[in-house]
C-alpha cells in the first residue's frame, strides 16, 4: 500500500510491495513550504539533496547569457524534483514555485541508501526519468518546428495530463502568460492571442481563472502530439523481498 505521494506516483507505473512503499514513505520526513514565486534552488549553487513535491506546482528553468528564462520542466504532486542534482556538485538548473507548494527535501546519501536496499526502486526511478525526458523532447521539437498555437496547445496538454493523474477535470492556470511564453519561446502578447484562439475554436474553456480542455484529442492534434507508445516495464528486477524468497527456495 502506498504511504507517500512519491509511492503513489511510482505505484501507478508498477505495483509496489509494502516494503518498497514504506521505504519511499520514509524519505523526506521534514517539510518545506514555498509561496508562489519563491525560489527553491538557484542554478550553480552547491547541492546535496533533491525534493519530493508533496503538493503544488514547481518549474525548473535555465537562464540564458542574455538573462532570459527558458522553462524546461513542470512538476506536480509526487514528482522527484532536481534529479539532475544526482550528477553534479552544483545545481545545473533553477527551481521555483508556480503555486504555493510543499516539498520534502531528500539527502542524496539517503536516496543512495534506499536504492542499495531496494534496487527495483532505483530502476523504477530511472524509467520514470525517461518519461520526463520524452516529454521534454516533445517540447523541444515543438520549439524548433511548430507554430505558436501548437506550442501553447502542447503546454496545456502537458499540464492537463499531469494534473489529471490526481483526478482533476480542470486546473487553475497557474502559469502567467509570461511564464507560458518562457516555456514556449513566445511573448506574453502572443500567448494571450493563442489562448483566445483556442477558446474560439472550442478546444479549451477559461472560466474563473481555470482552464478546462473541451477536446483533448483535438488539442493534442493541434499541438502536433502523436499517441505515446505503450509502457513496458517487464524488464524491472524483482523486489528485494522477492529476491530473498527466491534465494531461500534455491537452498
Amino acid at each position: 500500500m502506498a504511504t507517500s505521494c512519491l509511492a503513489d506516483r511510482l505505484g501507478r507505473l508498477v505495483a509496489l510491495t509494502e516494503a518498497e512503499a514504506a521505504a519511499l514513505g520514509a524519505l523526506g520526513l521534514r517539510e518545506r513550504t514555498l509561496r508562489r514565486g519563491a525560489t527553491l534552488q538557484r542554478a550553480q549553487e552547491p547541492v546535496g539533496e533533491i525534493y519530493v513535491l508533496k503538493h503544488g506546482m514547481l518549474m525548473s528553468y535555465l537562464l540564458t547569457g542574455e538573462g532570459s528564462r527558458q522553462i524546461v520542466r513542470f512538476h506536480s504532486d509526487g514528482d522527484l524534483v532536481g534529479m539532475a542534482n544526482l550528477a553534479y556538485r552544483a545545481a545545473p538548473e533553477a527551481i521555483a514555485a508556480l503555486t504555493d507548494a510543499t516539498v520534502l527535501p531528500v539527502e542524496l546519501a539517503a536516496l543512495g541508501t534506499l536504492i542499495a536496499a531496494h534496487p527495483r526502486i532505483g530502476a523504477l526511478l530511472l524509467a520514470d526519468a525517461q518519461l520526463a525526458q520524452v516529454s521534454l523532447a516533445e517540447r523541444l521539437a515543438a520549439l524548433g518546428r511548430l507554430d505558436a498555437k501548437a506550442r501553447v496547445a502542447g503546454v496545456l496538454v502537458e499540464l492537463d495530463r499531469r494534473l489529471r493523474e490526481s483526478g482533476a477535470t480542470s486546473f487553475p492556470l497557474a502559469l502567467t502568460q509570461e511564464e507560458i511564453g518562457d516555456a514556449t519561446g513566445l511573448t506574453a502578447v502572443h500567448v494571450n492571442r493563442m489562448l483566445r484562439q483556442l477558446v474560439q475554436e472550442g478546444l479549451i474553456a477559461r472560466e474563473g481563472g481555470r482552464v478546462r480542455l473541451l477536446d483533448e484529442d483535438a488539442l493534442a492534434r493541434a499541438a502536433g502530439l502523436l499517441p505515446g507508445p505503450a509502457l513496458d516495464l517487464g524488464w524491472l528486477p524483482p523486489a528485494a523481498e522477492e529476491r530473498g524468497v527466491a534465494r531461500e527456495g534455491r537452498l
